[in-house]
């Protein structure tokens, strides 16, 4: 199938991109492909949205809000110790008047909506899992492909997969992409740029008794139960009629091995200052995310032959606002509009580098310019220096610092296991803390098990070798979804009494290591939330697309 613009991706990126394709020339035929069940189905967000690129493309979009849109009310900013909680103050960044409490998954079906009504054809549940490429020009994907069975044959459901082709493919996959990292590779698209940094956001959605409910409620922690040399937060959103929205982030170049980021978020609930908010109440979903932290220093060559990059695939996040949409919308909303203007000359160049140039000019690039010193500063000094240097940065340069700090990767920073503090987390009540799979149970994680294994070990015999004898497993602890197990008697001895080991005797898609202990990959319960790809150790274990439809299907509030 043949189209002038293929995006590949249906978050607010990818809608926003498609939706000013069809704002500017309704003549341009605009084709919209996403791996969710549903448009939305995959998307996760705390999320308070600030509505300046909503603003730009729908001016009237206040008379025909999104399901749920509730305008941010107060503010709070807290500094929590084990027992007691401190108000700050809010940091101008976190000023949210004005901005709105959504569910980024309801956004993202009301703008699909809005595409499809301007004539965008929108595949959901299409899978884009292969580039195709001609004489080093991206001419589009593939996707589609159903029904191969896990030996790799045409099992009896099969279907083929379509060539999806276009004059420009858009990439709009989100926080670590599979095919944008082939991009990165292909066309060494990071060379010039700091490596990206990450950060895991885990969420529930409560429904809490409605005396409880301040309707545009945001609330943010920082401090316990991370210690001072790991990066993290909460939020909690109150949204609807008796909806709350609260998660938890952990920076992913944390050092200790033994620090699970889900437990982590377990315990915080049990804090006299969040307990209060939450008894009575009743968890009715559950999800989590990779973000990009990186900020301004860390965004790629956004352009290759055929094709370009928008929204978090490329990394626009503004990590002290704690908002990326916004920023994703408008850099499509700059790419849309750098191809339409490419698309009405009669030689269509290969390469747009009048986007890049406008992203620069545009208030993306500025916003994130002036916080670019931010987060690397709590990498470089700790959680109080980095506290320091941000006030310093914000109140005293007013982000325009003669200087701009580095990242590190965060598949580096771990401290080998036995030179670092083993952390036994309390185990779940049932009531306020939960175990991991009865948590992915509320996600509706469903994939077809017979499909080729996404959870790829890229070297199975390096596992043991590194990850088990030199960090003890620790994909077992940072999957928030009880994907990894390391079993066999050895594992047991070693973690025994830690909730590492939610065995479920199932799954076993991939196995590595020896008769003394293995790792089992449990891929039916990833929530493709992409963190083991970004923090193994060594980079072995590569997140690759499954089966359209696959995956989590978030509800509304989500």
């Amino acid at each position: 199938m043949e189209f002038d613009v293929l995006v590949v991706g249906g978050g607010p990126a990818g809608l926003a991109t498609a939706i000013r394709l069809k704002q500017a020339s309704p003549d341009t035929s605009v084709c919209l492909v996403e791996k969710g069940s549903e448009v939305g189905a995959h998307t996760l967000s705390g999320a308070v949205l600030e509505p300046r690129a909503l603003d730009e493309l729908f001016p009237d979009w206040r008379d025909d809000p999104p399901a749920l849109a509730t305008p941010a009310g107060d503010d709070r900013f807290m500094y929590l110790t084990s027992t007691r909680a401190f108000k700050l103050p809010t940091p101008p960044a976190m000023n949210n008047h004005g901005n709105y409490v959504v569910s980024l998954g309801n956004v993202c079906r009301w703008l699909g909506a809005k595409a499809e009504a301007l004539g965008v054809e929108i595949y959901p549940g299409f899978a884009a899992s292969d580039l195709v490429i001609e004489e080093g020009v991206v001419k589009g994907v593939e996707a589609g492909v159903m029904g191969i069975t896990r030996e790799g044959e045409e099992g009896p459901d099969f279907q083929p997969g379509m060539e999806l082709r276009a004059t420009y493919t858009v990439f709009a996959e989100g926080c670590r992409g599979s095919l944008t990292k082939r991009l990165f590779e292909k066309y060494d698209l990071r060379k010039d740029c700091q490596p990206q940094t990450f950060g895991l956001g885990i969420k529930e959605l409560w429904e809490i008794p409605k005396e409880k409910h301040t309707p545009g409620l945001v609330w943010h922690s920082t401090g316990w139960p991370l210690k001072s040399d790991t990066y993290g937060g909460s939020w909690l959103y109150m949204l609807g009629e008796n909806l709350v929205s609260i998660g938890f982030v952990v920076g992913l170049d944390y050092p200790n091995p033994w620090l699970s980021p889900f437990d982590e978020f377990q315990r915080f609930k049990t804090h006299p200052e969040v307990r209060k908010f939450l008894e009575g109440g009743k968890r009715i979903s559950y999800g989590a995310r990779a973000l990009n932290e990186g900020g301004a220093q860390s965004v790629p060559r956004l352009i290759f032959p055929g094709g370009m990059l928008v929204g978090d695939t490329a990394g626009f996040l503004n990590v002290p606002k704690i908002k990326g949409t916004h920023t994703a919308m408008k850099s499509g909303m700059v790419a849309a509009d750098a191809i339409a203007e490419a698309l009405k000359g009669e030689t269509r160049p290969e390469v747009l580098e009048t986007y890049p140039e406008a992203i620069r000019k545009s208030w993306v690039w500025e916003e994130l310019h002036s916080v670019r010193n931010i987060r690397p500063g709590f990498s470089k000094y700790g959680f109080f220096g980095g506290m320091a240097a941000a006030a310093l940065d914000t109140y005293v340069f007013r982000g325009k610092a003669p200087w701009t700090w580095v990242h590190h990767a965060d598949n580096e920073t771990l401290k080998p296991a036995d030179k670092a503090e083993r952390i036994v987390y309390p185990k779940p009540d049932g009531v306020l803390t939960f175990d991991r799979l009865s948590s992915v149970f509320l996600s509706n994680t469903n994939h077809e098990e017979n499909q080729p294994a996404h959870l790829v070990l890229k070297e199975p015999e390096r596992w043991k070798g590194v990850n088990w004898d030199q960090f003890r497993s620790p994909e077992s602890r940072y999957c928030p979804a009880a994907v990894y197990e390391a079993v066999g008697p050895e594992a047991e001895r070693e973690l025994r009494g830690t909730p590492d080991a939610e065995a479920t005797g199932e799954g076993a898609a991939v196995e590595a290591g020896d008769a003394s202990v293995k790792l089992v990959i449990n891929a039916q319960n990833c929530v493709h939330c992409k963190t083991c790809d970004i923090k193994d150790p060594s980079q072995n274990i590569d997140w690759r697309t499954p089966e359209g439809g696959g995956g989590p299907n978030y509800i509304g509030g989500m």
